[in-house]
């Protein structure tokens, strides 16, 4: 009998790719990947330390397992394993805790999979972390998650992802572009690029500091890729998005009119206490050209509430910023204190209240973006890929600019293009369309 193993993955779509690769070497090792609802011999538990929630979850997830099966081998791995690996050790049911480097060598500390009275540890100083495992994830089976970078060289003061992740370092070119045409040849539609901070793509491309290729290569050499529906880039620091990439995209074959770019404050005060690369104009400056040359680009934005010194003056000019800010919607995170980072011994901390009654604000503000860019794109006509989900009767896709649409369940749409006219916004604040003429199918 085949041994069964299960993966639970918490945080970023980076997470996700990594956590596809281990489970792809176990089923190569002879291993049968199911559902973590399912009864499984091992359990795996790819852990996020981003926010505190992440870190509460943890055990909770580890409880379910046992539900499943009191005898099963629970190994954590990830970013929180690494931050704080006696932490997770000491969790009730944890037989094995893996850092950033061993958790891509996890069949080598795995043997007959028998319970531990102790958590093991395998952690590396994260100084260590300085090699790159390349990825990807394969979801749904229209988009894949392919992990270009690794690690970061910033020194944001409420960030652990250096601690976690180690230094910015890169996949060859040559390896992203064999993974892109290998995601292609399943017959995927869509890649999205991810990494830690990817727009730094290019870092420790040959396990040392020397540049030979940038962002904007990588960009280039990808939409020359064959079979490559739709390149879609994630998330990327203002200050590495260049004038060049912003007027390669607007002309692509491949890359869609959709940015998500980190802001975390529309206050150069509390940027500066953050120690972010970039001034609230520099913002501004990337969403203008953005707009100038892709009227109809998607444009997403993070930010963070309740950072230490964040006086409501700083949060109403982060709330004014964004409103009169040409973008499309937000992702609204609420501090939270991380162990050995700067902003943690801070002064001026925001009581919980505070910071989500502002949470509240931000993500209301959020919901008006999104509604105002949806009727901004009604009338229009734009490539939808439909995905693979049946969800209450409904199926669900998304334009290339990331308007997401909605129509009666049609098991023969999933993983197929068509070009749709937008029509009006549904009650639940999707898009109702009519189809026009069909591009691509399956």
């Amino acid at each position: 009998m085949k041994k069964k193993v299960a993966f639970y993955t918490l945080g970023c779509k980076l997470n996700f790719s990594e956590t596809s690769t281990i489970a792809r070497g176990f089923q190569e090792d002879g291993f049968d990947r199911v559902d973590f609802s399912e009864y499984a011999d091992m359990y795996v538990i790819n852990t996020c330390s981003v926010t505190e929630n992440a870190d509460k979850r943890f055990k909770t997830i580890v409880k379910q397992a046992q539900k499943i099966n009191p005898e099963a081998f629970v190994a954590a791995i990830g970013c929180y394993a690494q931050l704080k690996p006696e932490e997770l050790a000491a969790v009730d049911g944890v037989d094995l805790v893996l850092g950033a480097t061993e958790k891509f060598k996890i069949g080598d500390y795995i043997n007959d999979l028998t319970k531990n009275d102790f958590g093991e540890v395998h952690s590396c100083e994260i100084e260590e972390a300085d090699f790159y495992v390349g990825s990807y994830a394969i979801g749904d089976r229209t988009r894949a998650f392919l992990k270009v970078q690794d690690g970061c060289d910033y020194k944001c003061t409420y960030c652990t992802i250096p601690l976690a992740r180690g230094i910015s370092r890169s996949d060859t070119l040559q390896n992203v572009l064999d993974n892109a045409a290998e995601i292609s040849a399943k017959g995927i539609k869509e890649i999205v690029l991810t990494g830690v901070n990817i727009g730094d793509y290019g870092k420790g491309e040959f396990g040392n500091k020397t540049h030979e290729h940038t962002f904007l290569d990588l960009v280039k050499a990808l939409d020359g890729v064959e079979g490559i529906h739709r390149l879609r880039i994630s998330s990327i620091e203002p200050n590495l998005l260049k004038n060049e990439t912003i007027d390669f995209v607007s002309q692509s074959n491949s890359f869609v009119p959709h940015f998500h770019i980190p802001l975390q404050s529309g206050s150069d005060d509390i940027l500066k206490l953050m120690r972010r690369r970039y001034m609230s104009g520099l913002y501004i400056d990337r969403v203008n050209k953005i707009k100038e040359t892709m009227p109809h680009a998607c444009i997403g934005v993070d930010v963070i509430v309740g950072f230490p010194g964040e006086t409501d003056e700083h949060f109403l000019e982060t709330y004014h910023f964004l409103n009169e800010l040409d973008i499309s919607y937000l992702h609204v995170f609420t501090y939270s204190e991380r162990d050995n980072t700067a902003a943690a011994e801070m002064d001026g901390v925001v009581s919980k209240q505070v910071r989500s009654k502002r949470s509240k604000m931000l993500r209301g503000l959020s919901v008006k973006k999104r509604r105002a860019f949806y009727e901004s794109q009604l009338g229009k006509t734009y490539q939808v890929l439909f995905e693979g989900e049946n969800k209450e009767g409904y199926i669900h896709g998304f334009t290339s600019n990331y308007v997401k649409v909605k129509s009666p369940w049609n098991p023969e749409l999933v993983n197929t293009l068509h070009n749709v006219s937008l029509t009006e916004i549904d009650e639940d604040g999707l898009v109702r369309f009519d189809f026009e003429k069909i591009t691509t199918e399956v």
